[in-house]
Parts: C-alpha cells; sequence; structure tokens
C-alpha cells in the first residue's frame, strides 16, 4: 500500500469522497490498512461518520483539513475513514466498544485500534482547541502517541479486554421465548417514558424512535389499550406541525435539538422518513386525519423529487449549505413579507413567522395554529409553493446517493402498505420499481445482494438487515398486489438469510459465515435503534410467513429466533420490533381474499383487507390460476364466488363475500 498519499479518491462513497482532498493520508477499511500498521507498528486512527453529519463536517473542516493536524495524524497513525452507513457492521463493532468503555455514542466516531484491530481508545468529537471541558484532537493524538509509545502493552492489554467483551457480546443469548408477561412488562416501561405533553419519548434531543412507536401501535391492538394509540398519535401530531417536518417541501429532518419538535438537525434520512410513513398510514387506517393524508403525499412527493438514484432511492440530505447548518430552511420575516404581500399576515400566524424569529434571529417554520376552513388550507398551500419556489434558489443541501438496500426494503414495505390506505395506487408502483432495481442491480458477482450501490458500482455485501428488510419489503408487495413472483422472492430472501446469518441454534449473526474483513468475533445484536435490528425484521418476515402459508418451519424458525435472543430478560426492552414480531406470531392471522385478482369483488375485498389497521393481520390474496402447483397455504375451503375469511392458524371464518362484511369481521379486533 502507498503510505503517501490519500487513497479515498477511488472510492463510490460520498463520505469518503468529501474527504479525498484532506491532506490525511486517509486509508479505505481493509485488511491492507491493517497490514500498513503491523508493517510500521503503529496504532490505526480509524474515523467513522456519514455524509448528512453535522459534527462530521466541523470535525473535518477544524481538524482534517488543517495541514499541521494531517501532518502529525500521517506521522504517527494509518488513518481509516469509515462511512458508517456503507459499512454499519464495522461502526456497530467499534461503536459497542466505545460504549463499553462509558463513552456516549455519536458521529463522528474516533477510534485507535491496534494493527490487529482491536479497539484500545476512543471519542467521538474532539475539537481543535481545548473547550466544552475537552481536550483537543491534537492533544489526543500526542497522547494516545506517547501511551503507545512508553506504555504500550496497558494498551495492548485494554484492547484485549475491549475484544473479548466484544467476543462475549457475540455469543449466544439463549432465553424461554418472548412470554406475555414480557409485552406487558416492557411496554409499560416504555410507556412511562413517553412525554404525554409534546409527543415522543423523553426530553431533548428528541428522536422519532420509529420502532418504539410500532411496538406502541401492535399493543393497543393486543392489550385492547388505546392509550399506546393515541401516544402514536399524539408523535405524529407533534412532528407534523413542528419545525422537525420541512412544511415546504415534504419530508421529516432526522431529529429534534429541543423537546417540542422546533428545531431539528436539518439532515433528512431515508430511513426516518420510510419509517414515518409507515406509522402515518398505520394511524391514518384506525383514525382518518386529512393533515396525515397530506403529510405522507408531500413526503412522497419529496422522495420522488429529491431522492431518486438510480431505479431506487438515495440515502439522505445534508443539514449544512456552506457550512452553515438549516441556511436552506430558515426565513427572515422581511423575506416572508416580499414573498406573499398581503398573503403574509395569515401565513405568519400559521407558522410562528414573528420579527425576531424562533431560531437564532430567523424562523424555522412551524404550525401553530389548528386546522382550519378549506379555504383557508388552500389559501396556506398557495403560499407555501410560493416560498418553495423561492427556495428552490437557493444553494442546496448536498445529497448522498448512494442506494442502501435495507433502508430502500423500509421504504418499499411503506409505500406498499401506505399505497392501499391513502388510495395511492401510484406508490405502489413506485414501490415495485424500486424492488426490482435492488434486487436485479444491486448484486455481486456471485448473486449474492449487495448492501451499497452508487452510479454502477456496487458497495459491500449484503448484511443480516438487507436480507430481512428486502424479504420484508418482499412480503408486502405480495400482500398489495397477490403475485407470487413476490412471496417466491420472500421466501428465497430468508433462506437466504438463514443460510449466510444463521450460527446454527436459530440465532443469527449481522455478518455473514464468510465475510473476510470483519475484525473479532462476527457481532450480533437485536437492539433496535433509528432503525429496525435486521433480527427484529427477520423475526417479523418469519411471522408474516407462518401466516400466509401454515407452513410450520415459519414458526419454528421465528420462535428459535425468539429464544436466541431473549435472555437475560433485562435487555428484551431494547427490542421492541422482537417483541412485536413474536404478538405477530401468536395472535395475527392472515386475511384471504379467494378470487381472480382482477375479479371486481375480489378487488373490493382485497381494497378492505389492505387497510386493516391491526398490523398482526397479513393479506393472502388467493387467485389460484396463478398457483399452478396448489395453494400456497393449504387446507383452505374451496369457494364458488370471491370471498373473505380470516384464518388464525388451521381456523378460518366463515366466509363473507361484501367489504362491510369484512369490515364488521375486522372490527372485532380493535380496541374498545
Amino acid at each position: 500500500m502507498d503510505e503517501a498519499k490519500n487513497l479515498l479518491g477511488a472510492e463510490t462513497s460520498p463520505y469518503l469522497l468529501q474527504h479525498a482532498d484532506n491532506p490525511v493520508h486517509w486509508r479505505p477499511w481493509s485488511e491492507a490498512a491493517l497490514a500498513e500498521a503491523r508493517r510500521r507498528d503503529c496504532p490505526v486512527l480509524i474515523s467513522i461518520g456519514y455524509a448528512a453529519c453535522h459534527w462530521c463536517h466541523v470535525m473535518a473542516h477544524e481538524s482534517f483539513e488543517n495541514e499541521d493536524t494531517a501532518r502529525r495524524m500521517n506521522e504517527l497513525f494509518v488513518n481509516v475513514k469509515v462511512d458508517r452507513e456503507e459499512r454499519p457492521d464495522i461502526d456497530h463493532i467499534y461503536m459497542t466498544a466505545l460504549h463499553a468503555m462509558g463513552e456516549q455514542g455519536g458521529w463522528p466516531l474516533t477510534m485507535f485500534l491496534d494493527p490487529d484491530g482491536k479497539p484500545m481508545y476512543g471519542g467521538t468529537y474532539w475539537p481543535p482547541e481545548p473547550r466544552y471541558g475537552r481536550p483537543s484532537f491534537r492533544q489526543i493524538l500526542e497522547a494516545v502517541h506517547s501511551a503507545w509509545a512508553t506504555r504500550r502493552s496497558e494498551l495492548e492489554g485494554r484492547g484485549e479486554k475491549l475484544a473479548a467483551h466484544l467476543a462475549e457480546l457475540s455469543e449466544p443469548s439463549l432465553g424461554a421465548g418472548v412470554t406475555p408477561d414480557d409485552l406487558n412488562r416492557i411496554g409499560d416501561q416504555l410507556f412511562r417514558i413517553v412525554d404525554q405533553v409534546r409527543g415522543g419519548i423523553g426530553g431533548a434531543p428528541k428522536f422519532p424512535n420509529a420502532p418504539i412507536f410500532r411496538f406502541f401501535w401492535n399493543e393497543m391492538f393486543r392489550r385492547r389499550d388505546t392509550s399506546f394509540g393515541d401516544a402514536v398519535r399524539a408523535l405524529l401530531e407533534a412532528m407534523n406541525a413542528g419545525g422537525i417536518y420541512d412544511h415546504l417541501g415534504g419530508g421529516y429532518a432526522r431529529y429534534s435539538t429541543d423537546a417540542e419538535w422546533l428545531v431539528p438537525h436539518f439532515e433528512k434520512m431515508l430511513y426516518d422518513n420510510a419509517q414515518i410513513l409507515d406509522l402515518l398510514a398505520s394511524v391514518h387506517a384506525l383514525w382518518p386525519d386529512a393533515t396525515f393524508a397530506e403529510r405522507a403525499q408531500e413526503t412522497v412527493g419529496w422522495l420522488m423529487r429529491e431522492m431518486r438514484a438510480g431505479g431506487a432511492f438515495a440515502a439522505s440530505l445534508d443539514a449544512d449549505q456552506d457550512g452553515e447548518e438549516g441556511a436552506f430552511y430558515v426565513w427572515h420575516e422581511s423575506e416572508i413579507d416580499a414573498a406573499l404581500g398581503d398573503d403574509s399576515a395569515p401565513f405568519k400566524r400559521a407558522y410562528d413567522v414573528t420579527p425576531h424569529g424562533n431560531w437564532e434571529g430567523r424562523t424555522i417554520l412551524r404550525r401553530v395554529t389548528p386546522r382550519g376552513p378549506d379555504a383557508d388550507e388552500i389559501a396556506l398551500a398557495q403560499s407555501r409553493a410560493k416560498l418553495f419556489a423561492i427556495r428552490e434558489g437557493r444553494a442546496k443541501p448536498g445529497r448522498d446517493d448512494k442506494v442502501l438496500a435495507d433502508w430502500n426494503g423500509l421504504l418499499i414495505a411503506a409505500l406498499a402498505r401506505a399505497s392501499a390506505i391513502f388510495a395511492a395506487p401510484q406508490w405502489l408502483a413506485i414501490a415495485r420499481s424500486a424492488f426490482a432495481f435492488v434486487t436485479e442491480t444491486m448484486r455481486a458477482d456471485d448473486g449474492r445482494l449487495l448492501h451499497a450501490w452508487r452510479e454502477g458500482k456496487g458497495g459491500a455485501r449484503g448484511m443480516l438487515d438487507d436480507y430481512a428488510a428486502i424479504g420484508r419489503a418482499a412480503l408486502a408487495l405480495f400482500e398489495a398486489s397477490g403475485e407470487p413472483y413476490y412471496l417466491n422472492a420472500a421466501t428465497r430472501f430468508t433462506k437466504e438469510a438463514i443460510d449466510l446469518f444463521g450460527d446454527g441454534e436459530g440465532g443469527v449473526f449481522l455478518t455473514a459465515h464468510d465475510a473476510t474483513d470483519v475484525p473479532g468475533a462476527r457481532p450480533r445484536h437485536a437492539q433496535d435503534g433509528a432503525t429496525p435490528s435486521g433480527v427484529g425484521l427477520l423475526a417479523e418476515v418469519f411471522a408474516r410467513l407462518w401466516h400466509l402459508t401454515d407452513e410450520p418451519r415459519w414458526r419454528d424458525a421465528g420462535d428459535a429466533l425468539a429464544r436466541a435472543f431473549s435472555g437475560p430478560r433485562e435487555g428484551m426492552g431494547g427490542s421492541p420490533l422482537l417483541l412485536l414480531a413474536a404478538d405477530v406470531m401468536e395472535r395475527g392471522g392472515a386475511i384471504v381474499i379467494d378470487g381472480p385478482l382482477e375479479d371486481t369483488q375480489a378487488r373490493a375485498l382485497a381494497g378492505v383487507a389492505l387497510c386493516a389497521a391491526d398490523p398482526s393481520l397479513s393479506v393472502l390474496r388467493l387467485d389460484l390460476s396463478l398457483w399452478p402447483g396448489g395453494a400456497p397455504r393449504p387446507g383452505l375451503p374451496t369457494l364458488s364466488a370471491p370471498a373473505a375469511m380470516l384464518c388464525q392458524g388451521q381456523t378460518c371464518s366463515l366466509p363473507v363475500t361484501r367489504g362491510e362484511e369484512l369490515r364488521t369481521l375486522m372490527e372485532q379486533r380493535l380496541p374498545r
């Protein structure tokens, strides 16, 4: 390896390319980088971030673009840059190590490794000069170098202990599976930290926490307790009105820096918007809301306008424009007045526009008045359109245009479900197109699914999250369309996930069994964060396959997966989607629509079924002419005309032939 230059210029990740002109001699993550550290007998400095990360940009400008700092980094270390979105496995390993050191996580993640990749010391952002009670980055560099030179055995011993801890976490955590008591206990614990006044979880900073709220939505049906559903609705209402939502262009920012959803961290992530769209659809299915429908339509509009990449969707939009966070999105009152003229007064009342602003002298638009008569809302929409057109002339945030299989899987599933609930069949066509792109274009030479793709070049191989998310997306498309292709695809991806990531005892790893560039023990975890864990997604796939096919292998696989990650029980609260999936397995069922896909009556019944609010229900559109080898779910009664049944296990309801009858059948599962 050439140690005298920056080697990121040949990479495809936009985040890595942002650092290709740094004077730091960055290398991408590889065995060659570790080999270079062994040759030089020096530590590795690994810096992990992502393209839309504000503090990553700050540290890059302050330190990595500084010639003196870069020279010292090059003299003392082998320097490695990692895009956490492109290599979530590497990020997980070293973020887990940072937490084990007692440090708070976040990005940029800065870690010092021994030449074999063992973590020895780390942190997140360090300033160029001592401040915030933190040492400077230069001081950290010198301290680690000094310790390596004078106390090397101590540093290496620390690395050995951390590596042993990571290996311990990689061992199976077997338990008895998920019980109703677990669901009650953890649901109550999570519900206690809900902000009952402003919506969401806890205080500032406040994240959407979509996996927790998906769990709450399911708990409402399991317990028949609307307070859990009310918490989901309150979250969405608060975000829909707050500054975290882009009231001109659509889409939600990653999180709010305050407790009232006013000031966002302005980056927009694909995974957040996919999961929020899914929540909007779920709540709207039970409690129709015109604002929810608008937010869904506007968010999909933003996705189509600004986030298309290849045949799928890009990862994120940056928070910064020309080094200033949020500049693209904020307004001075004078700008609003000039743009809207006589219409400015009602707009300013509705969107909290004041002479002094609500953030650093400027205004982040947020809706502070209730929804008004249709004529008023039309006038406000016209004003928003004028401001949007003006904003389009500003310098735009950077876009990370790599395509990630797992994040696209989340969006495909959300679009497929939302298309029925919001009566937007074009969204289903978009979902089909994105699925085709991911599953046909994002392939390695050996046919394996890729995790990342950009501008015709594939990135890292697919990991558990990718296979689970795409399998779940395939099921959502199957339910929406009734086409056997998608059920077969879901089955295929699920089998491959078991083969590639299974541990032979019912559990799964994050990385494939033949991954060669993952240091130490293969990581495994079931913790949901801002994105769902692959374990939770795979558990949901197992449950839905069980209800759609009645094949015992899927029930067995789901039960084994729950056992593999259910001990110790006090840790289960971090896996709300695994808990949700366990309940879907036990309580769920399939609404079977028996009849030709194009039959008017069958289509009407399917339209009702696909708007089911209970997340434990799957939809099996059964056109027997498309299944020459027999129905995917055996043992169903033979019907003479299109009809619907609700099946749980071996028991099915009496057939119904009218949409009103099916609604009545579904309403028996609603909370009281």
